[in-house]
């Protein structure tokens, strides 16, 4: 499945909708997006959603689509 992340780049800092980000990964679980974001990232993670069906078409047409892979 996959999931849309959003994030704020420093886990210091106050978070505010000006500095969200989003990425986008493939994985078979919520847990195993925590987990990746986790070990890859300083992010501070603020929601992690499953994309599916006429929402994943829909986010697949924004030119800022692409899924991220973390390299172990």
């Amino acid at each position: 499945m996959i999931y849309k992340v959003t994030y704020q780049e420093s886990k210091t800092e106050v978070p505010h909708r000006e500095a969200t980000h989003a990425l986008y990964i493939e994985a078979d679980s919520v847990v195993a997006v925590r987990e990746m974001i986790a070990q890859n990232t300083p992010y501070n993670v603020e929601y992690i959603q499953p994309l599916e069906g006429a929402h994943l078409e829909y986010e697949k047409k924004s030119e800022d689509f692409h899924l991220t892979e973390f390299s172990n």
